[in-house]
């Protein structure tokens, strides 16, 4: 069996060879016939990310090629290094494009040495594909073939921006590297913070040369400053040597926040274990791939390749735009891919250099129209180009702690800050963050500055209403000294803060101790610097506002008129008559008729005496009877119980009626009536009379806009030369009303409110507020502050201490119009009387009726006894009649008795006449 089995086996073994040798021609063939597409790549080939980036093209390749053998097509690369120079990159691009003929480029390596090459792919219409040059500023070029196969920087901004908003950050430093890949950034990122009403006050631009000193003096100038939340955007290069500084000279300690974009974040592999170490509590937005089956099988198969080393965002970008570029050349793989030369190099002259005779590729149009519309599921995600770059919608919040980074948190363009991805909005927000100085607390995002000068507080310098701001000088030291409400609610204001707040107030005035300006200038003096902030009675303007950011007001607001009042208590000989209304009049005087009318009638049927009156004398003792009511002097008492009922109800009316006129008539002999001597703005327009106005106050512009002509209006400065004004009066150059704000004219009625009153209308304001620049981080402290202190009894006790007497002159307020009793507070009191009067006069009405039939009734009954008994004249018979005729007496005395009170006895006649028969 063995020597047959080697016999066959030798025998076949030329087959086999035959068979081999035929496969290798075939798969030559194959091979010898694929189109060799020529792309190029300009790379840093020294530099270890470039160098990772390389090898992930070249893996790249050879999986989809591996994987697709019956492509027509196979590119080879053309690698070229850039030298880490603009100069270098440019001139490999254009010797790739005009010696090799490349129908793309892969690169550059980085934002700076793109500007150039994309022009010379946009001349030479060769697409541009970079997965490194993430700066936005690139895509001012509008060059249609610049493919971004990457993210853009701009992308990550609503990150950071939603990171300060959740931590109520107002301001921020962005610390960048002083090139196109730093810059690029910042157009994006204020725009971003601006939406959340976050400032940037200050750029702080470092060069990639500079040295450690340059960096250090840098960041010793940031300490100077309020600012603790600094935005690094940089490489890790730089990045490292920044943090190692700031680590050195305190500014990784507490109170300070540091974020870091994907420039660092993407790259903390790169980054020494001293660099991690110190940065510790820094925040980083990263960028996120999600966890797909392509990414872990790439990770998987690199780690086997390289020896564990891992693959960055960069590679993965790299690895997916091989594979785009791959897939697109297919696409074309009927294209000439060759170039259209206008010009030949040997022909030109000494005029014209290497750009003039620059050819254009032939594939360019179709190749970017194949790789604007190509889409795959890549290791990076979804590769689908959108205007020419990929899109992020997703960031990765990470913490750097001693052991590493950590995540805290996501971003997504549809969910803002989420805690963990494919949760409830439950989870928004970050995870526990660990800040520089491994603390937990939050930082507030600013501080004094390391070496602090006190803040320069200006206050007015005022000649009147000293009780809100008052400002003197020490006579030996020349020491100015403030005092007042204003100052006074700052300064508990400043006490209660979390932190110091060093500060010295400066009066607004000029070398000889007069007012500098006013109010409008000082705060204008704020905005320039010159100042730290203003207090003292400043009112929240519209216009005051652009200017800087007030803390919440702390007075109360309004513009009001006051204008003298008189004393207009009811005197003359006719003064009774007011506290009634002409209604009311009326309305008591017909009651007084219409009783006396209800009166007659129920007497007329219950007084047999009544009725035989003469006319005159019934109706005199009726109405006497009605108005003696009045006094409750009604002596005879009346014969009908519905008179009785009636005369009830009318004197409980009158007894209501009665005390109230006295009360009212007595308020008017007796109570002191002040009265407005004008009743509204309007009446002071048209009267012409002088109006005045406060100095130094915005209230003059305001009159002026209402249409009070600028000669009418007088200044003063005091309550007390506002009182002199009044005193004049128009005709002698002073005023007959005075336009201010609230708190001061309360103050001026606490010494005479009962000379003087408000008129309508009331104009708004928005109360006294303290001045801050625009932007300052004290406001928001602030204002929680003046909101505790207004909240409680602590603004009370001030302004009792500055303000006695206000609370009484609120008690001694003015009428427009006398107090009067009308017909509508008593109208259900008449209502009532008509009502019952109605009813009994039914009542009466139906008892008549009802009696008129019960003597009917007995008139019937009698009427036919008589009748069977009239006919029996016997003796036997007379003793039965004299029966009878008892029986009619009966009859006819019941009948008497119930016709005595209410009906005639007319009818009696001729049943006597029957009983004498």
């Amino acid at each position: 069996m063995s020597f047959s089995h080697n016999l066959v086996s030798r025998s076949l073994f030329p087959l086999r060879l035959l068979i081999f040798l035929v496969f290798l021609i075939i798969y030559g063939k194959s091979q010898k016939e694929s189109l060799q597409v020529k792309v190029g790549v300009v790379l840093n080939t020294n530099v270890t990310l470039v160098d990772l980036s390389l090898r992930a093209i070249n893996m790249s390749l050879s999986e989809f090629y591996k994987t697709n053998k019956d492509f027509k097509t196979r590119i080879v690369l053309h690698i070229r290094d850039s030298k880490q120079t603009v100069v270098g990159a440019a001139a490999s691009a254009l010797y790739l494009i005009k010696k090799k003929e490349v129908v793309a480029i892969l690169g550059p390596g980085n934002s700076m040495q793109a500007p150039f090459i994309i022009n010379l792919g946009n001349q030479s219409q060769v697409p541009i594909i970079s997965f490194s040059a993430t700066s936005p500023i690139l895509d001012s070029l509008r060059s249609p073939y610049f493919i971004r196969a990457a993210h853009d920087d701009s992308a990550q901004v609503q990150s950071i921006s939603a990171i300060l908003k959740s931590f109520r950050w107002r301001e921020a430093v962005p610390i960048y590297v002083d090139n196109e890949f730093g810059e690029g950034i910042l157009p994006y990122l204020v725009d971003a913070f601006q939406e959340n009403n976050v400032r940037i006050k200050y750029r702080c631009a470092i060069s990639l040369h500079s040295s450690n000193d340059q960096i250090e003096n840098e960041l010793l100038k940031l300490m100077t400053m309020p600012t603790r939340v600094f935005i690094v955007h940089m490489l890790p290069d730089l990045g490292s040597r920044l943090f190692a500084i700031a680590k050195k000279i305190g500014m990784m300690e507490k109170g300070y926040v540091w974020i870091v974009t994907n420039g660092i974040a993407d790259l903390m592999s790169l980054m020494g274990e001293s660099t991690v170490e110190a940065m510790q509590g820094v925040l980083g937005v990263k960028t996120y791939f999600s966890r797909s089956k392509e990414l872990a099988y790439l990770q998987y198969r690199w780690g086997k390749r390289s020896g564990g080393e891992e693959l960055n965002h960069f590679g993965c970008w790299a690895y997916d735009a091989a594979t785009a570029l791959a897939m697109s050349v297919e696409k074309i793989s009927d294209v000439n891919m060759s170039f259209n030369k206008t010009k030949k190099t040997m022909s030109r002259d000494d005029n014209e250099t290497d750009l003039d005779d620059l050819a254009t590729s032939l594939s360019g149009p179709k190749l970017l129209k194949a790789l604007s519309t190509v889409s795959f599921k890549g290791v990076s995600g979804r590769f689908q180009l959108k205007q020419g770059k990929l899109e992020a919608t997703t960031f990765e919040i990470i913490n750097i702690e001693e052991s590493g980074e950590r995540t805290v948190g996501f971003w997504k363009s549809d969910g803002g800050l989420v805690k963990r991805l494919n949760a409830s909005q439950s989870s928004s927000g970050l995870r526990p963050i660990i800040w520089p100085g491994d603390t937990i607390v939050v930082p507030k995002g600013w501080d004094h500055p390391i070496s602090p000068k006190k803040l320069r507080i200006a206050v007015p310098k005022k000649d009147g209403f000293n009780q809100f701001v008052k400002v003197t000088k020490d006579a030996n030291t020349n020491v100015p000294a403030t005092s007042g409400f204003c100052t006074e609610v700052f300064d508990t204001v400043i006490n209660q803060m979390p932190y110091h707040v060093p500060f010295d107030y400066v009066p607004f005035e000029t070398s000889d101790g007069k007012s500098d300006g006013n109010y409008d200038e000082m705060v204008y003096r704020v905005f320039l610097g010159e100042y730290d902030g203003a207090v003292g009675d400043i009112t929240i303007l519209a216009n005051r506002s652009a200017y800087v950011d007030f803390a919440l007001p702390y007075s109360e607001s309004g513009i009001v008129f006051v204008v003298p009042v008189k004393d207009e208590r009811e005197k003359g000989e006719w003064v009774f008559l007011k506290p009634l209304t002409k209604e009311l009049w009326l309305l008591t005087a017909f009651s007084f008729v219409y009783i006396g009318m209800m009166v007659w009638v129920f007497e007329y049927h219950a007084d047999e005496d009544f009725k035989t009156h003469k006319m005159s004398d019934k109706i005199s003792n009726v109405f006497y009877f009605s108005f003696s009511t009045l006094f409750f002097a009604h002596r005879k008492p009346s014969e009908s119980f519905f008179t009785r009922a009636l005369v009830v109800v009318w004197c409980f009316v009158l007894l209501i009626l009665t005390q109230s006129y006295t009360a009212t008539l007595t308020s008017m002999l007796t109570v002191q009536e002040l009265r407005p001597t004008v009743r509204h703005m309007d009446d002071l327009k048209k009267s012409g009379v002088n109006v005045g106005y406060q100095s130094g106050s915005f209230t003059f512009e305001r009159l002026k806009l209402m249409g009070y002509e600028e000669s009418r209006l007088k200044a003063y400065d005091s309550p007390q030369e506002m009182r002199e004004l009044f005193l004049n009066k128009s005709s002698d150059g002073g005023i007959d009303a005075a336009f201010d704000e609230v708190p001061y004219v309360k103050l001026f009625m606490a010494k005479y409110c009962s000379e003087y009153s408000i008129i309508e209308p009331t104009f708004k304001a928005d109360g006294f507020g303290f001045a801050f620049p625009l932007g300052s981080p004290l406001v928001p402290d602030i204002s929680r502050r003046i909101l505790n202190i207004t909240e409680g009894e602590t603004m009370k006790l001030m302004e009792n201490k500055w303000f006695y007497g206000e609370r009484h002159c609120l008690d001694s307020t003015t009428t427009d119009t006398p107090i009067q009793l009308d017909h509508h507070s008593f109208r259900a009191l008449f209502m009532m009387v008509f009502v019952v009067s109605v009813i009994l006069l039914f009542l009466m009405w139906g008892s008549k009726r009802y009696k008129e039939r019960r003597v009917e009734e007995i008139e019937l009954v009698a009427q036919d006894e008589v009748n069977e008994e009239g006919n029996v004249v016997d003796g036997d018979e007379a003793d039965d009649n004299d029966h009878h005729v008892v029986d009619v007496d009966t009859a006819l005395l019941r009948r008497k008795k119930l016709t005595s009170t209410s009906i005639p006895t007319r009818r009696a006649t001729p049943l006597l006449r029957l009983k004498s028969a």
